[in-house]
């Protein structure tokens, strides 16, 4: 019963009478513990004994459980719980557990002074009767300690719910909370034990667990309680957050492993979980800050309290700060102040709920810079677990191209910052620290520094690839071969080099591997998709191959030999790119686990000096800052307020035909244009560029209908572009009496306009509608008009706006009116953003939008 611990406690401070206070208030802290380990974990009967001799105080707890051993945690510092061994270990001068005749004993003693004892252990007790071999392969050993961390957590919660509940609580049954928590000690000691036999690389480990042959239903059991336990925490009705969705996910996946395997069924690894938050590359490696620093995308890092944990200079530079000052600050410092509630909302949202709503995708917001501008970016947001279990937000931001908005007035309430604040950065786990180069002899320095120098002589890819598989070869392996992922996915072997030169390695064996499918088993294929490095022992002959992959990689080790090898993956912005195989032919002296920490640590530092060469070999690096030249500023209208938006599609380069246009023309009226030019390519750009030019023009040569200066464009469009086709929608807008604006406009194959009044009322501006540019240049083209009321929102778009595969262009033009009317009322920043936020996350194609509202009339 939960009142057991107490009365333990109060039975120790009785017992200790007239001892010194500080061992009497330990001794009752410690008790205290263990008794709730027996409440808990054993659930039988708990004994407690108290003896004193020569100042010195023994305590020994029993319970009537001796087959459940104990199972010591890492003193991980965002553990909801299992931290009472840890305070034995940490307070007690010496202790120990032993079992015999149907009773296990915990003891501890204190001793007022040195000498200290012999160091004490705990004794670990293997499960009772036959067990079945787990193969757990590719767990992320960052994302496992999370899911132990919140799932024991949730059940510590559970237990004190259901011992408190009424009796007309919903909760999880006793009986079936009893089978869950032995599951979880079991999994807990059984994880345990196969993890310190192992060391792990920078990123995964393929461990073999034993489990007791009937413990699928536990299992099972387990997964049912822990999935009533996220819904009963989102319902607000426990004491704990629920699940992430990437811990859920793994929790599922190892579970799902440990009865499938125990009734019969196949392995299957993480790496091979389709579509499971937390199974591809980004999330195995545990999140490391040097990562971050070192990236060359700009990446900000936050912790769960929505604080600046890590920052890299170019997300700093683009920002307007400098890194260590946003270091410890509120995410929201980088938030305009009219998306800063929303922010909050949604990140609280995810933590209360833990269903996720932008999490791993592409999401278009104005990030703020230091001066108050507002710079467009795509944010793409994941989440990673560090070593030490708790849970880290990288945000990477992709600059998009829209016009920079005037500055804000500083003394703006809204963009105040509060000054840095302190900040405390994760903490590493003992495994996490024995993992650094200091602690590698000189010959490994030597070759870290080799590495290093081969990637600063040559800013070639294949080169630089080539003097680096050179350095290898000379100094770790005696033969290597490099692999490198396109930018279409497909696996290319750039590089094979071998020790002795007079090995000549035919062109065969380069150029483009068979592709690593979902499926794909075999070392090579696992380290594309996220795991590794991998030690291969024993390598198998070319008869064994299991797929064209392997049959590749087997036929180089034919025809070069091989005794052992490590393949190790090429990652750089969360990103695996590539992979390098090294194998040593002798048997003399093989890789072994010893090597893999620091071949861990080379390989990252080659990984970022490849990925820089991988970068500036890139053609499309220029697309951005084309495109932002021929995006036009907005102007400053009288009464009239404007707004736009162009956020490049999230599959494609950031280079297209959308375009939008707006200026004034001498006699007073303003011009507003959007269009599509055909086409998502660098000549689709410039035959944008070329028709925006002409448009404007025509539009300043002489006033004309709306409808006459489109059919002048289309004339001259199919005299100086033959063959090129486009939308556009030209308007003429001037300001009338009351507030309201005469609007004259033509489109040509466009869709058409939206107008939102403030009330939310809206309507589709259907008339004025012809041919496409460049079809018929004598066809007429119609001009409409129409009167636009005070404070109503005109929006122009492009159909990335609305279009989606598979579905009606009817549907996305409902769902467009619902959402404009939904926010009629919001600032017209707000009413863009929101517009970008909604429809532009995951868009297959560009989307460019201009929106007017006439700035008089009643306001709220």
């Amino acid at each position: 019963m939960p009142k057991n611990a107490a009365l333990a406690r109060h039975f120790v401070r009785a017992a200790l009478d007239g001892v010194a206070p500080d061992l009497a208030a330990t001794a009752e802290l410690l008790t205290g513990e263990l008794v709730t380990n027996v409440v808990i974990h054993a659930r039988t009967e708990a004994e407690v004994r108290v003896a004193v001799a020569e100042g010195r105080v023994q305590v020994r707890v029993c319970d009537r459980r001796p087959e459940r051993g104990l199972v010591p945690h890492d003193r991980h510092p965002y553990a909801a719980t299992g931290r009472g061994l840890a305070l034995v270990e940490e307070l007690a001068t010496s202790y120990g557990v032993h079992s015999a005749d149907g009773v296990k004993t915990v003891w501890f003693e204190l001793w007022p002074e040195p000498p200290a004892p012999p160091t004490s252990v705990w004794e670990t007790v293997p499960p009772v009767g036959p067990t079945v071999s787990v193969a757990l392969n590719d767990v992320p050993y960052a994302l496992y300690w999370a899911a132990q961390q919140q799932w024991e957590g949730a059940l510590r919660e559970l237990m004190l719910a259901t011992a408190t509940a009424t009796d007309g609580w919903a909760g999880v049954r006793p009986e079936d909370l009893a089978v869950a928590q032995d599951m979880s000690h079991m999994i807990c000691a059984c994880m345990t034990a196969a993890v310190e036999q192992e060391t792990p690389d920078s990123s995964t480990l393929s461990l073999l667990v034993g489990f007791p042959a009937q413990a699928a239903p536990a299992a099972q059991a387990l997964r049912r309680v822990l999935d009533d336990a996220d819904a009963l925490a989102q319902q607000g009705s426990l004491l704990t957050l629920p699940a992430l969705p990437q811990i859920r996910a793994f929790r599922h996946w190892l579970l799902d492993q440990i009865a499938g395997q125990l009734t019969g069924a196949p392995a299957m690894a993480w790496t091979l979980v389709p579509g499971a938050p937390g199974a591809t590359p980004t999330e195995l490696a545990p999140w490391d800050a040097s990562e971050v620093e070192a990236s060359g995308v700009p990446t900000v890092a936050a912790d769960d309290g929505n604080r600046i944990v890590a920052v890299n200079k170019p997300a700093a530079s683009l920002l307007g700060w400098q890194p260590h000052e946003l270091v410890g600050q509120r995410l929201t410092a980088l938030i305009p102040g009219h998306l800063r509630k929303r922010h909050t909302a949604a990140f609280t949202s995810l933590l209360l709920t833990g269903e996720p709503r932008i999490l791993g995708r592409s999401i278009p917001v104005p990030a703020l810079h230091r001066d108050g501008r507002l710079i467009p970016v795509r944010l793409f947001i994941q989440t990673q677990e560090a070593v030490d279990g708790h849970t880290v937000f990288v945000a990477q931001l992709t600059t998009t191209t829209a016009p920079a908005a005037p500055a804000h007035d500083p003394r703006d309430e809204l963009y105040t910052r509060s000054s840095p604040g302190p900040v405390h950065l994760p903490t590493t786990t003992k495994k996490a620290k024995r993992s650094g180069v200091e602690q590698a002899d000189p010959e490994w320095l030597s070759l870290f520094a080799d590495t290093g120098r081969a990637m600063t002589t040559t800013l070639d890819l294949d080169e630089r690839v080539r003097r680096l598989c050179d350095v290898l070869t000379q100094r770790l392996a005696d033969w290597c071969a490099a692999d490198l992922v396109d930018e279409h996915g497909r696996v290319q072997r750039v590089c094979v080099a071998h020790r002795d030169p007079g090995v000549t390695i035919s062109t065969e064996h380069l150029g483009r591997l068979p592709p690593v499918s979902d499926v794909t088993q075999g070392a090579l294929s696992r380290v594309l998709r996220g795991a590794g490095p991998l030690l291969v022992s024993h390598i198998p002959p070319l008869s064994e191959a299991r797929n064209d992959l392997d049959a590749r990689q087997l036929e180089l080790v034919d025809l070069l030999g091989g005794n052992s090898a490590v393949i190790a993956p090429l990652r750089a912005d969360q990103e695996v790119f590539g992979a390098l195989t090294m194998v040593r032919v002798q048997d003399e002296q093989p890789f072994a686990k010893e090597d893999i920490l620091l071949i861990a640590e080379l390989v990252r530092g080659i990984s970022f000096g490849v990925d820089n060469a991988r970068m500036h070999q890139r053609t499309h690096s220029h697309a951005e800052e084309l495109q932002r030249a021929l995006l036009p500023e907005l102007p400053r209208v009288g009464d009239l307020e404007l707004a736009a938006r162009y956020v490049p599609s999230s599959t494609s380069a950031q280079v297209g035909g959308d375009w939008y246009d707006a200026f004034a023309l001498p006699g007073g009226d303003t011009v507003l244009i959007i269009g599509d030019v055909s086409g998502h390519d660098l000549q689709a750009a410039v035959a944008m560029s070329t028709l925006r030019n002409m448009l404007r023009g025509l539009a300043v040569d002489r006033p004309e209908p709306p409808g006459d200066v489109l059919r002048r464009l289309d004339r001259a469009s199919r005299t100086l572009s033959p063959g090129a086709t486009a939308t556009c929608l030209y308007a003429l807008a001037r300001t009338g009496a009351g507030g309201t604006v005469d609007l004259r406009y033509a489109a040509a194959g466009h869709l058409p306009p939206l107008l939102t009044t403030r009330d939310g009322d809206t309507r589709y501006l259907e008339a004025g509608r012809g041919l496409l540019i460049g079809l018929d240049a004598h066809h007429p083209r119609p001009s409409a008009s129409d009167l636009l009321p005070p404070r109503s929102t005109l929006l122009l778009y492009t159909d990335g706006l609305i279009e989606r595969r598979g579905e009606s262009l009817d549907v996305g033009m409902a769902r467009l009116r619902r959402h404009t009317a939904a926010t009629a009322q919001a600032p017209l920043d707000v009413f863009c953003d929101e517009l970008t936020i909604k429809f532009g996350a995951d868009a297959a194609d560009d989307i460019a939008l201009l929106a007017l509202r006439p700035d008089s009339g009643p306001h709220s």
